[in-house]
């Protein structure tokens, strides 16, 4: 966001655009947004790249189990059978010698079944090998970016017709203050030349204060076109991003007269391209979303293939130990029975995506309309204003001929001040046809997407 600046920022019409493209609010959100947008495309793209993951563990046993396998010796020790653990003399032979010799179980080496501290790591390296799901997220992909860049694109012309349509106001109201201030002059001087000719007995006091209360009519009308250029001049900051304590001045001139007539006329007489329309594009953006889920559904009836390769490795290893230290296997998972809750999925995505359809030809056909609308609406306002220029020069040549007869009193102040209320009025409905002249070009301009390279242009 601009800083407060010191001097008066002067700009025209295109700086004012740049400033705004680069610095808007909605803007900068809508960059961000395209930034997640080749985020989550990534994201699709890597979940079909191979994956490693790493799990440690520590395990402490406080008593480690133990195992032993009993022999079997020849002994002269008869030794009594134990039947918990069946260690003893099981059977005994007489010698010749008369020697007893006996077979006794004996305890035999003990093994440990683990270890009491062992730190444990596996490392995994899995590959998505089939995946119907997988498919369509990479065919989502596209549609993904080009969802993000019509968003972009339809925040830069809301932000442009926003723009231009308030640097208009502002140049209107400027203009109208200098008439309005240069009439307030012509009156105050009259005033002065009325108040001299009652000082000296030839015009009646009531002439005089009749002039004042016309004076006062302009300063009011002047106080509330600078009240309103405050105000238009704090919301243009807003919209261009500048800090609330800038200074700014708009460099460019009114549009002149041939200009707004002749760029009107083309934009009646122009065909509109429904496929241009930012609307319908994200409309149509939409529709293939929805068939794209559709198929996401469908992909539920498809298996899912992935491989994987395992390596454990341990601190501690016990000496009965049997566990693999590398594992390469495959998984295989195949919807078989889901009591027809996939099919009902299925079917709802199709409703919706026949629903999408629906919705693209009724915005077509509202947006054709609108056409039409837009354009009757410009042509009608193009001749109101040509309407209201004639009125407002006629209505300005009777105000000065009405002050030149009130001088020589041939007209009564009661004429010179209905004459002036009729002028200000027609300067009024002037401007304002200006202005609905140009907002009704800038509306029709943002249906036909006139201005979709205007942020090229403005950054050159």
């Amino acid at each position: 966001m601009f800083s407060a600046a010191q001097e008066t920022t002067k700009l025209s019409l295109d700086g004012a655009l740049k400033m705004a493209l680069q610095n808007n609010i909605n803007i900068l959100n809508s960059k961000l947004d395209l930034k997640s947008t080749q985020h989550r495309i990534w994201e699709i793209t890597a979940t079909g790249l191979p994956h490693v993951d790493v799990k440690s563990s520590y395990q402490h046993l406080f008593v480690v189990p133990v195992l032993s396998f009993p022999s079997t010796q020849l002994s002269h020790t008869n030794v009594t059978m134990d039947p918990t653990t069946g260690l003893g003399t099981t059977s005994q032979l007489q010698l010749n010698t008369g020697e007893n010799i006996y077979l006794n179980n004996v305890a035999g080496t003990p093994i440990a079944l683990g270890v009491a501290n062992n730190i444990s790591t596996d490392i995994t390296v899995s590959q998505l090998i089939f995946s119907g799901s997988y498919i369509v997220g990479l065919q989502a992909r596209k549609a993904y970016a080009n969802l993000a860049k019509q968003n972009d694109e339809k925040t830069k012309l809301d932000v442009i017709e926003t723009v231009v349509n308030t640097y208009h106001m502002i140049q209107l109201a400027e203009q109208s203050r200098k008439v309005l201030a240069q009439n307030l002059e012509n009156v105050t001087k009259t005033l002065q030349e009325i108040t001299e000719m009652n000082k000296q007995g030839f015009v009646e006091k009531t002439d005089v204060d009749q002039l004042e209360v016309t004076a006062n009519t302009v300063r009011n009308a002047i106080n509330q076109i600078d009240s309103n250029l405050d105000m238009g001049y704090r919301l243009l900051k807003i919209q261009l991003g500048m800090d609330e304590t800038a200074k700014i001045k708009l460099s460019d001139p009114m549009e002149s007269e041939d200009s707004l007539i002749n760029s009107s006329t083309i934009l009646v007489n122009d065909k509109f391209n429904i496929d241009q329309n930012m609307d319908y594009q994200l409309t149509r953006s939409s529709e293939h979303f929805t068939k794209l889920d559709m198929k996401l559904s469908q992909s539920a009836f498809l298996p899912t293939l992935s491989g994987f390769y395992n390596h454990n490795i341990q601190s501690n290893v016990a000496a009965f130990n049997f566990a693999p230290k590398d594992i390469v296997g495959i998984n295989l998972s195949f919807p078989i029975f889901s009591s027809g809750e996939r099919l009902a999925i299925v079917a709802q995505k199709r409703l919706t995506y026949e629903k999408a359809q629906n919705t693209s030809k009724l915005l077509s056909n509202s947006l054709m309309m609108q056409a039409s609308q837009y354009q009757n609406d410009v042509k009608l306002k193009l001749e109101k204003y040509r309407n209201q220029k004639k009125s407002n020069e006629l209505s300005d040549t009777i105000y000065q001929r009405t002050i030149e007869k009130y001088k020589q009193g041939m007209a009564s102040s009661m004429d010179l001040m209905n004459v002036q209320n009729q002028y200000l009025t027609n300067l009024s409905s002037y401007y304002q046809s200006i202005y609905d002249l140009q907002e009704a070009k800038s509306r029709l301009e943002k249906l036909f997407n006139i201005n979709q390279d205007i942020d090229k242009k403005a950054l050159k």
